[in-house]
């Protein structure tokens, strides 16, 4: 038997998912590359913010449909491990609604939907700055075998 402290078993679930979302966010090299900025996590939820910086822009000068999804699908990796239990996405769809400028800060708030078994659904809305939705995406997840920190005494 370990002797190791059990830190996930003697949270809270608003703590868990902090200290989950905490956890990934200085694994993420890419995230953490891109300037991603994690504001929020708790169960089932995340929020994330990012700059768009003048290397996120395509050839209109407006910012990359990819990086936008890279935001939004970051913030459903966090909403989607929030109870530490190591969740991917199975499938993902995006609406791109309106074109973001350089210099534009995005948030990506992701909220779930449903989650029966190991499989859930979270919509993530990704707005600028006035508020107006930018994008829209959707993610399926399934929840794989262990935890993203430890659990075990």
């Amino acid at each position: 038997m370990s002797t190791q402290p059990n830190p996930a078993g003697s949270m809270t679930p608003d703590e868990l998912a902090r200290a989950t979302a905490e956890a990934m966010y200085a694994a993420d090299a890419c995230s953490r590359a891109l300037g991603f900025e994690l504001l929020e996590a708790r169960p089932g939820y995340a929020r994330l913010r990012m700059t768009v910086r003048d290397d996120f822009l395509n050839g209109h000068r407006i910012c990359h449909g990819g990086l936008i999804f890279t935001l939004a699908d970051s913030a459903f990796a966090f909403a989607c491990n929030s109870y530490n239990i190591n969740t991917v996405a199975s499938g993902c769809s995006i609406e791109f609604l309106r074109p973001v400028q350089g210099g534009e800060v995005l948030t990506a708030e992701a909220v779930e939907q449903t989650l029966s078994g190991r499989t859930g659904i979270y919509d993530i809305r990704v707005a600028n700055r006035a508020e107006e939705t930018v994008a829209m995406f959707r993610g399926k997840s399934a929840q794989i075998k262990g935890n993203v920190i430890p659990t075990e005494s």
